[in-house]
């Protein structure tokens, strides 16, 4: 035992001695390093790469390396073996290293190989190499500044180079992202520029008048483009020095509709610096280009606005509103958006044939063509002509009978007369150089023809041709011609028929009326501006000031010598808008000032300044219709030759919603409710379902109802249209009247209307009123009374013809006996006699409650429930087996005389569709029926049996 333990060791000490004699040699690395690491990773990129060499690979252990030992406690760094035959290792950071906590780090590294065994066991050291390492920095932190908010002043009407400066800061470690490359100001449209260095000055001279502060946004950026997160806010005061000009007016004034005029400066001054002045223009222009036309105008149809103004009648509107009767103007392109103007834009490619039922067949020699026109220049070098109206040949031939044009900037006007209307050289074109032409803004232009002179209206001045030329007339034919608005029909001498010559701009209200021309005073009318400025107090100024206003009141000129007495008229200059519901929007001022001083050289100079007028918005008005809904007829009554009144009990009244003043939450004010007063310009009867059936049935209305109103009337077979500028109570009288008749009422059960009315040409509408007319034949009639609740105080109750049967009833006689026949045709000769008189008295009493009724309508308050009107449907009965002897004889002499009531009456009755030649002529028109409709309320109705 004891000799083969001595063997084992004998053996194991030679193993021993054998390995030892094989590691003969320590490892190998390169003597330095130099290593990269960004910061927030842990991966070192080393340069050379960390391989330790041993010259006993490839013997086991010996050659290999186990381990990289660094030496430096405080290095945050370790070293480990990839590949241990190879010598690969890898240097790593033990945790995330911080740039801004420290840039660089340098220690010793040592490799180890792996000696006798796996743990390393007497292996050998390499030599000991550097390692320098380098943190990379991340662009993590953003600029900050170094104060919260900077502040600075600076006097007015300088420049200056620098007014102050901002600073940033950044954390990051390395120079390309620690330092601030650029300052930049955030804050829009301000007199300011900053430089890379963050001074900053102003680019232009600052006034207190104009602004007393600023405050701006500065913003920075590091040289690796990441902005502060937070912009710095920049005061910057101006301090005021003596400087001529106007002191102690407000850049904005508001008004407020129908307020009439209101001061715009009421505290304005003009400092002059202690300089004396010998004398003050001063000239203020309120700019209103960009408001409707030109200017605040009514916005009526151009038929409601003719009829207001006075102008004569009979004139043809050639661009309406489209509609299914006014359809050819549906393919063009309108800009209805301002206030219910109805515009139409001409971009070189639109066109529009007006029908001929429409076109005036004969101009004579006395016409008026009139329209509403923006233009600008023609582009190119020779424009083309640009067609506003044209009538030319429709086929074969392409001659011009008469048309209106634009080209280069000249308005013409060609009018080529007919070998039937003179035979000689006359004058054919009237050409006009203006500059409105092509000045791109609204003017309203009137051509009055008295042939053959022709004179233009622009903006209600006269102007004549500059340049007239001569032609022959055009020789008679057979040819039809054609109408066309925005360009010229070229219906001959072409291969296929188009149009040619378009026009490019804006047009509106084209109308064209023969035989009567317009005179100055409606023309004026027509184009007059309802806002502009005005004079408060204009007795109490002072008469050394002299002052002129132009034609539309835009603008006004004042001059004085005395400054006081300068510096009260400005301040009673004042803007009036004269409409009930203005256009609401801004308004722009601009006064401008020249002065004149006491025999010096040099004189203060006075800026101009502007500012603005809002004009807000206007209470919306609801427009209310109510009356009676339900009506129910006897067929006998629609026969008759004045039919029946359809709207007796009508009221139409309009209501705005103001706000409390004597609440004390103004952001919470309930709504007043305040009746108002005002025009309408149009109201429409719609027939709903089928359309009237021409000639057995209509809506009438008397001429005589128009009299003494603006008003005027269109009638068809789908409704009713009253129409003209004029006050709710005409309307109302004017509808009351409006009656239906029915010559063949048995196929009739029904009929339903729909009344809405309008201001401002469908600006505000009222609520749709629904009216429903029954029509009640003998049978209905008979079970119609049955359910009245209690008649009338002048109704006598009277027992239906069929209530004989009841008295006598047949069932119970086998045979009647003579003197049973007898009783009964006494019997119904009695009733037959009674009824009539009592159809007379009921006659004359309706007629005058109808009358009393009509001198107090306007007084009278309905209360509105379930509101029926059933007329008495025993007035008109007769017995047909009791009485036929004698109801065919009156039956006969009834007709005789209805035959003849007939014949008077259509002698006297002259409705709306008919026209009024012993007066005027009337206008042509169909009814407007689509408009757009605002629902109003919904009203209860009460049940009121005649």
């Amino acid at each position: 035992m004891l000799r083969t333990v001595g063997l084992l060791a004998v053996v194991a000490l030679g193993l021993s001695v054998a390995h030892t004699k094989v590691n003969k040699h320590k490892p190998w690395i390169e003597t330095s390093y130099h290593g990269v690491i960004t910061e927030n990773t842990d991966i070192v990129l080393l340069d050379p790469p960390l391989v330790a060499l041993d010259k006993d690979a490839p013997i086991p252990y010996a050659g290999e390396i186990c381990a990289f030992n660094i030496h430096g406690l405080e290095a945050p760094f370790e070293a480990v073996v990839l590949n241990g035959t190879s010598g690969e290792g890898q240097l790593r950071a033990r945790g995330l290293v911080d740039c801004e906590l420290q840039k660089e780090y340098t220690f010793i590294i040592q490799a180890h190989d792996c000696g006798s065994g796996p743990g390393g066991t007497e292996g050998k050291k390499s030599h000991k190499a550097v390692v320098h390492i380098q943190v990379n920095d991340v662009n993590e932190f953003a600029p900050v500044f170094r104060e919260p908010q900077y502040r600075a002043a600076v006097t007015e009407g300088k420049i200056y180079d620098s007014i102050l400066q901002v600073e940033a800061t950044d954390q990051d470690c390395s120079p390309q992202y620690s330092q601030i490359c650029n300052y930049q100001i955030i804050t829009t449209n301000t007199p300011f520029a900053i430089d890379r260095n963050g001074n900053i000055r102003n680019t232009e001279k600052l006034s207190y008048d104009r602004q007393q502060q600023y405050e701006i946004q500065v913003t920075a950026w590091d040289c690796g483009q990441k902005r502060a997160l937070h912009s710095v806010p920049v005061c910057i005061d101006v301090k005021p020095v003596c400087k001529p000009g106007w002191q102690g007016w407000n850049k904005r004034v508001d008004y407020e509709p129908g307020t009439g005029s209101k001061q715009l400066f009421p505290k304005m001054h003009l400092e002059t610096c202690g300089g004396l002045l010998s004398s003050v223009r001063t000239t203020v222009e309120l700019q209103t280009s960009h408001i409707g036309k030109g200017c605040d105008r009514e916005t009526y149809s151009e038929k409601s606005l003719q009829k207001l103004c006075g102008a004569s009648s009979g004139s043809t509107d050639l661009l309406p509103a489209p509609s299914t009767a006014t359809n050819w103007t549906a393919s063009l392109v309108t800009d209805s958006g301002r206030d219910s103007d109805l515009i139409f834009r001409f971009e070189g490619h639109q066109a529009a044939k007006i029908p001929d039922w429409v076109v005036p067949q004969n101009l004579t020699d006395q016409f008026t063509i009139a329209t509403w026109m923006k233009h600008g220049p023609s582009p190119g070098l020779r424009a083309e002509k640009e067609t506003l109206l044209c009538n030319s040949d429709k086929t074969e031939m392409n001659r011009h009978h008469y048309s209106l044009y634009v080209h280069n900037c000249r308005l013409v006007f060609l009018l080529r007369r007919d070998f039937t209307q003179v035979d000689t050289f006359r004058p054919a074109e009237f050409h006009w150089k203006l500059e409105q032409i092509c000045d791109k803004e609204w003017h309203y232009y009137v051509i009055n023809v008295e042939f053959p002179v022709v004179t233009l209206y622009v903006d209600g001045v006269t102007y004549d041709p500059y340049l007239v030329t001569d032609d022959w007339p055009i020789h008679p034919s057979q040819i039809d011609v054609q109408l066309t608005v925005g360009a010229c029909w070229q219906g001959g001498e072409v291969t296929k028929p188009r149009f040619t010559q378009y026009f490019r701009g804006s047009l509106s209200g084209l109308t064209i009326r023969p035989g009567k021309i317009e005179s100055q005073k409606v023309i004026s009318c027509l184009q007059a501006c309802k806002e502009g400025l005005d004079i408060n107090s204009l007795e109490s100024l002072d008469k050394n000031i002299k002052f002129h206003f132009n034609p539309a009141q835009s603008i006004l000129v004042m001059e004085g010598e005395d400054l006081e007495n300068m510096n009260a008229a400005v301040r009673k200059v004042s803007y009036i808008n004269s409409r009930q519901f203005p256009t609401p929007g801004i308004r722009r001022l601009h006064i401008s000032t020249a002065v004149q001083c006491f025999g010096e050289d040099t004189c203060i100079t006075i800026p101009d300044i502007d500012a603005v007028v809002m004009v807000l918005q206007p209470s919306e008005p609801r427009i209310t219709i109510t009356g009676v809904e339900r009506l129910s007829w006897p067929a006998s009554d629609l026969r008759e030759p004045g039919g029946i009144a359809l709207f007796q009990d009508l009221h139409i009244i309009s209501t705005v919603t103001r706000a409390d003043a004597t609440a004390h939450d103004t952001a919470h004010r309930p709504g007043v409710l305040e009746e108002i007063i005002h025009n309408l310009d149009y109201c429409d009867i719609l027939v709903l379902g089928e359309e009237l059936r021409l000639g057995q049935e209509s809506l009438q209305l008397q001429r005589s109802a128009l009299l003494g109103k603006h008003l005027d009337a269109t009638n068809s077979t789908s409704g009713m249209s009253i129409y003209g500028v004029d006050s709710m109570s005409n309307y109302e009288q004017v509808i009351r009247q409006v009656h239906y008749s029915n010559w063949q009422p048995g196929q009739v059960t029904e009929r339903r209307f729909r009344l809405t009315c309008s201001e401002l040409n469908g600006r505000y509408t009222s609520n749709e009123f629904n009216l429903e007319v029954s029509v009640l034949h003998n049978s209905e009639a008979g079970e119609h009374i049955s359910h009245m609740v209690a008649p009338p105080q002048y109704m006598q109750v009277v027992h239906h013809p069929s209530m004989i049967h009841d008295l006598f009833p047949s069932h119970s006689l086998g045979v009647p006996s003579a003197a049973t026949v007898v009783i009964v045709m006494c019997i119904a000769a009695l009733v037959v006699v009674v009824v009539l008189g009592i159809y007379r008295i009921h006659l004359t009493h309706q007629q005058e409650v109808k009358f009393a009724e009509m001198a107090k309508e306007t007084d009278t308050t309905w209360d509105d429930s379930a509101l029926t009107i059933t007329v008495n449907p025993m007035e008109n009965l007769e017995d047909p087996q009791a009485a036929q002897g004698e109801a065919s004889e009156e039956e006969e002499e009834e007709d005789e005389e209805e035959d003849d009531d007939d014949d008077e009456e259509e002698e006297d009755d002259i409705t709306s569709a008919e026209s009024d030649d012993s007066e005027e002529e009337v206008d042509v028109q169909l009814p407007r029926m689509q408009r757009p409709i605002k629902k109003g309320q919904n009203w209860d109705k009460t049940t009121i049996c005649y």
